[in-house]
């Protein structure tokens, strides 16, 4: 398996220490508000690697963090923490904010049909680990103390600007991070914050360096080691991670353990709507939720996101998701095909359905090209459709829709029959068609379609497949 390395800017083997077991590490959510698609965007591209990496032959050990604490609204180390600012808008502790959309981010993934990781811990579970390793960087010199908290010196570390190809003279100016006195260099960052004097943070902690709550960066470092190992085979993430955030994970990782921290980096390119990328900052964000309630199904925006390739910029509208979801109509209508055999046709398709899985697979396996895949299941749905199925073909399309969803977790495999008083009724809408019956055979299709049956006149015969009940076109 090939995939591009944000590391060495170029694709490489995909080559785990200790194989077929490969580690992998995602930046999970800050939980203080709702996951929007651009946050979804990322994390069903790194479902899409793990399920590769699987179907590759390998084992994938997962873990995907959640931020619960420390992440600051700058990057330069200032401002409030979202949770606390997310508390205090919504008139909530920072531990509920964190519990609730938590669970709601849960809930989307399961919604989103994405891989459960083996672990999901949470930052604010790990004060100690995370305590722990700002100790060894304090022991090898790599840390000091200023009023706000405890820094990270990145003069210590000579290849600070090497992965994110920095320039640290325009940072010297004060060009990426507005400026604080007394660090050392514009680039240092914070590991251990304090509370602000006279006040009581809803999250604070003891510490050796006084009470306060750790910085983002170093929980990654501390939970992705804890649970994996000094050195990862994968780290995957947003591509907004690159400058600071991930540059700083490698930094402070390295500096502690002398070992290289990842091998093998992943990064999701930006999500744009209109011209814009989006981010709660910039109050673009659309969420689960709100597609949803626009009569969308899960799966639509989940085959959305494997139209692009996750190394180019993507563009979120809904138009396009409105296109993704008639694709889904497609594909659900071939997946319901093996409920409905047309007996012997003799009208073979030309390729072997077994195949069909080992093919997409390749596509994966080349850089994750989902839209090759993509366009390459859209003929296999097209023959289909068209020339049906034969009864003795019936289990191999159904194995067939296993490993499509195994590679791409479209829940197609979920298609039902549907029942004896709706294949009455398919029965009797075929009568009326046949006697010229328009009036009868539309007042038909209709009550299918509020029972969330969608049907397609063919050549060869009607089609039905299965309707999102919730789904209503945007335009209506």
């Amino acid at each position: 398996m090939k995939l591009f390395n944000t590391a060495s800017r170029r694709i490489e083997e995909v080559k785990p220490q200790k194989p077929p077991a490969i580690t992998v590490y995602t930046c999970g959510p800050t939980v203080y508000d709702y996951a929007h698609v651009g946050h979804w965007f990322t994390y069903v591209r790194a479902d899409i690697l793990i399920r590769a990496l699987k179907a590759a032959g390998f084992k994938p050990q997962w873990v995907m963090n959640i931020t619960d604490v420390g992440h600051l609204v700058s990057d330069a180390d200032h401002g409030e923490d979202k949770l606390e600012k997310s508390a205090r808008r919504e008139g909530k502790t920072a531990w509920e904010i964190a519990d609730y959309y938590t669970k709601d981010f849960v809930l989307g993934m399961q919604e989103l049909n994405i891989t459960k990781p083996a672990k999901m811990p949470k930052a604010t579970e790990h004060i100690a680990d995370q305590i722990k390793l700002i100790q060894k960087l304090e022991s090898k010199g790599f840390t000091y103390v200023i009023d706000d908290g405890v820094y990270y010196d990145t003069a210590k570390f000579p290849r600070y600007a090497e992965f994110a190809r920095l320039d640290l003279d325009e940072q010297q100016a004060g060009a990426r991070v507005s400026s604080n006195p007394q660090k050392h260099n514009p680039s240092d960052f914070a590991v251990w914050k304090f509370s602000p004097a006279g006040q009581q943070r809803d999250m604070e902690w003891d510490s050796p360096w006084g009470t306060g709550f750790p910085g983002w960066h170093i929980e990654c470092s501390a939970m992705s080691m804890k649970y994996l190992s000094e050195t990862l085979d994968m780290h995957t993430g947003g591509i907004d991670h690159i400058p600071v955030h991930h540059t700083n994970e490698i930094a402070q990782s390295e500096a502690a353990t002398g070992q290289q921290f990842v091998r093998h980096w992943m990064h999701s390119d930006h999500i744009m709507i209109e011209g814009e990328k989006i981010s709660k900052s910039l109050v673009n964000g659309i969420s689960l939720q709100e597609v949803i309630s626009e009569g969308f199904p899960p799966e639509a925006l989940r085959l959305y996101v494997l139209e692009s390739h996750y190394r180019g910029q993507s563009k979120f509208n809904w138009d396009g998701l409105q296109a993704a979801n008639n694709r889904l109509d497609d594909l659900r209508a071939m997946a319901a095909l093996r409920w409905q055999p047309r007996g012997v046709t003799h009208d073979m398709p030309t390729f072997a359905l077994e195949e069909v899985a080992t093919t997409l697979t390749d596509f994966l396996a080349n850089d994750l090209d989902t839209p090759q895949a993509l366009a390459f299941l859209s003929q296999i749905t097209t023959q289909l459709l068209t020339v049906h199925i034969e009864e003795d073909m019936v289990d191999h399309l159904g194995a067939m829709l296993k490993g499509i969803d195994d590679l791409l977790g479209l829940n197609l495999s979920a298609v039902q029959d549907i029942s004896p008083a709706q294949k009455e009724l398919l029965r009797q809408r075929e009568t009326a068609r046949a006697n010229q019956d328009w009036k009868l055979s539309d007042e038909i299709r209709d009550r299918l379609k509020t029972e969330g049956i969608g049907l397609n006149d063919a050549a060869r015969g009607v089609i039905w497949y299965p309707l999102w009940l919730s789904y209503k076109p945007s335009n209506q």
